[in-house]
This record gives structure tokens, C-alpha cells and sequence, in this order.
């Protein structure tokens, strides 16, 4: 029998080696010697015996058995060498006894290789072992700025919490995310019963992925499972049955291809005017009732938050423009808790089509939408990677710039300030829009940057020690609140007097989403982006956007709003264009370079004349923690 699996085992070798060798790869073990740092540019930590996860080794510590195995650890010395008779014996006892030795072995940048019992590990392998016992010295390598070795020391930090070493992941912050989702905090060790609940889920897991094609992905199993749990949460993933965690699988699948990716974003930057023919019969037959019923889902109430209320203006302008072919329902008081509910109260109602208008709402309606999906779910966020729902968001820091040119225009003094709310995605690009757009105008134009969200700030005391001749506010206001501290004002005796507002047009946006559903469109972004995830981010060319500008602005100044409203919309000129500088230095040194959009999006600089800093997130409120954790800039720190 035991001749039967070296054979077996042997077919198996020389199919990998000669796939590799086609592959143009190396088509024996990895050696560690040959990539070990050189000598004073690392340090050794025993280990002891532990647990070894059998798909991480990988190779061998020195070059005399590397050949002896192609590079999945099977043999391809023939069956009558020597090497192959203590290949069969071993085979035997692990059958009858269990092969119980530990190896040994060293761990560098947590790939495993064998200094002693590589045959011991062939032989595992073939039997589908998951780990081996194991004498560990690990390889601990110096520090550097490149990917692999910043989230080796994730791991290492991670691993005096929890001595995991079977999972991995290809991306910074994973091992970070992974203690929190669990439920520990920062550096909080793990219980043996907590070990042992999160090894069985990983397996459990691990199987149910693996046989539906996983191990055919480009990322780690740990990059899935991260993604899986994050979705649907950890506790309730290991309540799963396994044919329920096979179905949620099977319907999350996209979500896996999309981390392939590496989180590449489709952006739409335009609305499509590609126009599909209807059939003759749909347009000489009367519609029967609304095409379209969507559901607004708010986090607050319009009477209690702007940016709720300019998403009802939106959806009342929405009624008004199709009163035949769209109805419309509204959710208010959204939370993270209550979410899944609107959204399946929405759908068992009969909505096609749901709007989540906050960010924080994203993972509940990724899981609608994978348990639904012939309904259209979207949610208000920006740069947000999911491949079962589309995000949507405007481009405001066109208009911040016009609103930066307005106040620099209008500062005596020279002395501008801006109230920001949270450091999330879009928002540093508005602070750095305005301030660019102030000196244009103005080149001693300063910034004065006031965060509303910080926790222990006085803003008005802030502000009055500033005294800047000009003020950016809220965007907008709701119509039970009498302020007019709202847009660019002067304060004037201790009342403001208003120079101009942004305007988000959320009713053109969804008009201009609804057309696409109409038509056909919707579905033709679907083809052109079958691996990424859609992001319709709209701004003043596409009518979303704008600037309103009061009677107390000089003619002047209002045509030379409308001038740079006009190259902006024709892209003649983009706010992030030319030489560009920092807080610390030269950002961008090409005079004709024009940021891409995901530059501008994930910006985490501020401008040389902006006075101020980005805030860390223990540093804010506590009404702040929801939008950071989906959205913020300082989410990884």
C-alpha cells in the first residue's frame, strides 16, 4: 500500500513540475537560504514546538532535499530509489500509528522550511494533514518600507495577542480589522476557548470556500474569510450551519472576485447617455403602474439634519419629474441596528430600487442585495468597493473650490475658516478645493481649519481668536433652524451675512439614475465592469453640483465664479491640476498633471496654506465612530 501512494504521490509531483516549468517558475522546493537577509539583518526568536499549518510550508531550509520534491512538497525520485522505500514505510506508519516527531523548522516572514523531516511533510501533505507538529526558530527580518514586510509586522503584533499562524492576508490593516471584528481590543489576548471557536470557524469556512473554486482566486483565504465576517458578522457566521455557510458563499462569490482587484473602483464620472431602443409593444402599450418604487433610507430626519433634508428635497424633485412611472417611500431614524430591517420592510412592500443615503449603511445593504438581487440597491458613499451594490456621491470639492475663490476674493484680512465635520473620504478634497480655489485669488490667503466633530473643541472660541474676514459653514441648513451661518458668511456684529452656498442637486442625480434604469443603460455598466465594483461620482457638468451666490457678492466676482463654474464643468481646468504643494512639501511637481480620481478621493494631505491637521479618530466625537470605521481617512491608524 504503501508503494501505491508513493506512486500516486509521484504522479502528482511530476504534474506540478512540469506545470511549473511551463509557467517559467522554479519547479522544486524554495530554498530559504537563498532569500534569507544577509547575516546582521535579522534576528532569531524560538518558537518551541507548536502546531505547524501544513499549506504554509513551503520549502526547505537548505538546498540538498529541494530537489527531491517538486514545489507541492510531492516526490519525483523514482520508485526504485531508496528515498522512495523510506517514502513508502513512512506513508505506512502514518496509516497505522500517526507520524507523531516533531520536525524542525524555521518561519521567516511567516512561510515555513524544513530543516529536518522533509519526507515527513511530503507524506502529510498527501494525506491532507492540516498542520504538523513542529520545532519553530523564526526568522525575524529588519523593517522596510516595502508591502510584504509592513504586514509581516502586522502579523507579529497580531500573533503576541493570538498565536495564529495559519491565516494571512495580502493587505495592510487586515490583521488589525480581524482583532476588532472578533470583538478584542488593540493587543488583547485571546482565550483558548476563543483559539479554539476561531480555528474551527476558519476551517469550516476554509472547506466550504476552497470546494466552491477559492483556491483559484488571487488572494489569500484570510482576504476572503476577512471579507465574509465583516459582511455578516463573526458571531453570526459561527452560528451557520454548514449548508447555510455554503449558500452565503456560493451568493457572496462576486464579492471574493472583487478582492482580486485589489479594490479597483469603476468610476462613472459622467451619466450615460447611451440610449437602448425600447421595444415597439412596451411603447404603444399604457404603462399599468409605476415602473420604479424606491425607498429612501435616512439616518436622521430631514427637520433634524441637513443632509438628510437635501436628500428629501431629492426625493420629492424625483416624484415631481416622473409622477407616472416612479413612486417613492422614506425610512427615517436609521441606524447600523435597525438598517436590515428598513431595508427588508422596503423590499417586502415591493421596492425595486433603494437608496442607503449615509455610509455607514453599506453592509446592510451588501447583504440585502446579495439575498435580493433582482432589487437595485445604492448606497451614498464614496470610494466603496462592493460588486452587489452601487455607491454614488458628488464631486463637492469643485464647488468648495469656487467657494475658496469667493472667500479669498472677499478676506480683508487674508484670514479664512473652515468648518469641517469628519476626516472621511471627499472631505480632506473639499479642504484642499477651498483652500486652492482662496489662493488663486488670493496668494496670502490663509486657512484657518476648525474640525466640528473633534471632541473638547470651542469652535467659537477658535473662530473669534482666528477672526477670520471670511467663514465656510455647513453647506446648507433645514428650514426649521433660523441660522444663517450656513455657506461663505462675513459675521457683521455677531450676525452673519451670506456670500454663497454649495448646492448638492440630489434630485438631478437620481433623475439621472432612474434614466439609466429606463433605458437600459444600468445594465451596460454591469458588461463594461464585470470584476469592480460601480461608483457614480457626478459633479458640476452633470448638474449635481453648483454654487448659489447671494446679491451681497460683487458682479465682479459672481462672472468670475460663473468663468471658472464654466472650465470646471467643460474639464478645461480641474481644481488638482499643476503644481501642487502640502503642509510638508511638493505633492505634485508636473505643472500639466492632473490628479486622477482616486487620488483626489483618498487624499490624506493638507494644503501649504491651510492651517490645521487631520484628526486621528480617538480624537473625535463619539457620533464620529460609525462614518470613520466605513469611511475615514484615519481608519488605519
Amino acid at each position: 500500500m504503501g508503494r501505491e501512494d508513493y506512486a500516486r504521490a509521484y504522479r502528482a509531483g511530476k504534474k506540478d513540475y512540469q506545470a511549473r516549468m511551463l509557467r517559467g517558475e522554479k519547479p522544486t522546493l524554495a530554498v530559504l537560504d537563498d532569500i534569507m537577509p544577509e547575516k546582521g539583518h535579522y534576528h532569531e526568536v524560538p518558537l518551541g514546538t507548536i502546531q505547524v499549518p501544513i499549506e504554509r510550508i513551503v520549502g526547505t531550509k537548505t538546498v540538498g532535499r529541494s530537489n527531491s520534491f517538486a514545489g507541492n512538497f510531492m516526490p519525483i525520485l523514482r520508485d526504485s530509489s531508496e528515498f522512495a522505500a523510506k517514502w513508502a514505510n513512512l506513508s505506512e506508519y502514518q496509516k497505522n500509528e500517526g507520524i507523531q516527531d516533531a520536525i524542525k523548522v524555521y518561519e521567516y516572514m511567516n512561510k515555513f522550511y524544513v530543516e529536518e523531516g522533509n519526507k515527513r511533510v511530503s507524506v502529510m501533505k498527501y494525506f491532507g494533514a492540516v498542520s504538523i507538529l513542529g520545532n519553530v526558530i523564526r526568522i525575524v527580518p529588519q523593517r522596510t518600507d516595502e508591502k510584504e514586510n509592513r504586514i509581516y509586522f502586522e502579523f507579529l503584533d497580531f500573533y503576541q495577542a493570538a498565536p495564529i499562524n495559519y491565516i494571512w492576508f495580502s493587505r495592510e490593516g487586515s490583521f488589525a480589522k480581524l482583532q476588532k471584528i472578533v470583538g478584542k481590543e488593540p493587543g488583547e489576548e485571546w482565550t483558548k476557548d476563543e483559539l479554539l471557536k476561531f480555528s474551527a470557524l476558519y476551517t469550516r469556512f476554509g472547506a466550504e470556500y476552497n470546494e466552491e473554486g477559492g483556491s483559484k482566486l488571487a488572494i489569500t483565504q484570510g482576504d476572503a474569510f476577512l471579507a465574509f465576517i465583516t459582511l455578516y458578522g463573526y458571531d453570526e457566521v459561527d452560528e451557520k450551519t454548514t449548508n447555510e455557510l455554503n449558500e452565503l458563499i456560493k451568493k457572496s462569490w462576486e464579492e471574493f472576485e472583487l478582492l482580486q482587484e485589489q479594490g479597483d473602483i469603476d468610476l462613472k464620472m459622467e451619466p450615460s447617455h447611451e440610449k437602448k431602443p425600447k421595444p415597439l409593444l412596451s411603447m404603444l402599450l399604457p404603462l399599468s403602474g409605476p415602473e420604479v418604487k424606491a425607498a429612501f433610507i435616512y439616518e436622521k430626519t430631514p427637520g433634524t439634519s441637513a443632509w438628510t433634508y437635501a436628500h428629501e428635497l431629492g426625493r420629492l424633485y424625483l416624484e415631481q419629474t416622473f409622477p407616472d412611472e416612479v413612486s417613492t417611500v422614506a425610512y427615517e431614524n436609521g441606524t447600523e441596528e435597525n438598517v436590515e430591517g428598513l431595508i427588508a420592510d422596503a423590499i417586502q412592500s415591493g421596492c425595486n430600487l433603494i437608496f442607503t443615503t449615509t455610509p455607514p449603511f453599506v453592509q446592510a445593504s451588501v447583504k440585502a442585495a446579495i439575498a435580493n438581487p433582482d432589487v437595485k440597491i445604492l448606497n451614498c458613499s464614496l470610494n466603496t468597493s462592493h460588486r452587489y451594490i452601487r455607491t454614488y456621491y458628488s464631486r463637492m470639492h469643485e464647488a468648495k473650490f469656487l467657494m475658496g475663490a469667493i472667500a479669498g476674493a472677499m478676506a480683508e484680512n487674508n484670514r479664512l475658516t473652515y468648518i469641517a465635520d469628519y476626516p472621511i473620504f471627499g472631505s480632506i478634497a473639499n479642504i484642499n478645493a477651498f483652500a486652492l480655489g482662496a489662493k488663486m485669488i488670493n496668494p496670502r490667503a490663509k486657512v484657518y481649519l476648525v474640525w466640528s466633530s473633534m471632541k473638547e473643541t470651542d469652535m467659537e472660541k477658535e473662530m473669534r481668536e482666528t477672526a477670520s474676514a471670511c467663514i465656510s459653514g455647513r453647506d446648507m441648513v433645514i428650514p426649521e433652524e433660523a441660522s444663517r451661518f450656513f455657506g461663505i458668511y462675513h459675521v457683521e456684529g455677531g450676525h452673519p451675512r451670506n456670500l454663497a452656498m454649495p448646492l448638492y442637486h440630489w434630485g438631478k442625480f437620481y433623475e439621472e439614475l432612474i434614466r439609466t434604469i429606463m433605458d437600459g443603460t444600468w445594465k451596460y455598466d454591469d458588461n463594461a465592469s464585470t470584476t469592480k465594483a460601480i461608483n457614480y461620482w457626478w459633479g458640476i457638468s452633470a448638474g449635481v453640483i453648483d454654487v448659489v451666490c447671494s446679491r451681497h457678492l460683487p458682479i465682479g466676482t459672481r462672472r468670475l465664479v460663473e468663468l471658472l463654474k464654466h472650465t470646471i464643468s467643460a474639464e478645461e481646468f480641474n481644481p488638482f491640476s499643476g503644481i501642487l504643494y502640502s503642509q510638508n512639501g511638493v505633492v505634485q511637481d508636473d505643472p500639466n498633471r492632473v490628479m486622477l480620481p482616486e487620488e483626489i478621493m483618498t487624499m490624506d494631505w493638507l494644503a501649504e496654506n491651510v492651517i490645521g491637521s487631520i484628526p486621528k479618530k480617538e480624537e473625535l466625537k463619539e457620533q464620529a465612530e460609525p462614518v470613520i470605521k466605513q469611511q475615514g481617512i484615519t481608519s488605519g491608524s
